[in-house]
């Protein structure tokens, strides 16, 4: 299984959980790539079994503008049918933008492997590290 996690982070919150992300997807065998969007291109998301994105909150409760944003833009057009996991961090409100994300993701038609997405408020704690290497597990499966 080729898990790929893409992700933005400007605090190192959202890091955090791909790394977790990543190290129970390698738990259960599959080969992951942690990839940073700056560094990700539209292959790292054709090539693999499974895709996992991660962002944080970013102003009004949307995704971060200038490398996630059009990332997502040019990934939503390839991922109808793959099974995709959405993260990320957020400080403020309720989690708005990964209600959003969520539904913008559905619309493509891909499968999400967590319906609601998964969030963890500000640093995760070793709560939410735990519930990353969890669903980790799933996406690596």
């Amino acid at each position: 299984m080729k898990v790929n996690i893409i992700y933005w982070s400007g605090t190192g919150n959202t890091e955090s959980m791909a790394d977790a992300i990543g190290e129970g997807a390698r738990e259960k065998g599959a080969d992951v790539k942690l990839i940073s969007v700056s560094e990700a291109s539209l292959d790292d998301v054709k090539e693999a079994d499974r895709v996992a994105f991660g962002c944080p909150a970013m102003g009004q409760e949307e995704l971060e503008e200038d490398e996630m944003r059009p990332f997502m833009d040019d990934a939503n057009k390839e991922i109808s049918g793959k099974e995709v996991l959405l993260f990320g961090s957020y400080q403020w409100a309720e989690g708005e933008w990964m209600e959003k994300w969520v539904e913008e993701v559905k619309a493509t038609g891909a499968k999400l492997i967590k319906e609601d997405g998964l969030i963890a408020y500000d640093s995760p704690d070793d709560s939410a590290i735990e519930e990353c290497k969890e669903i980790g597990r799933k996406l690596g499966e």
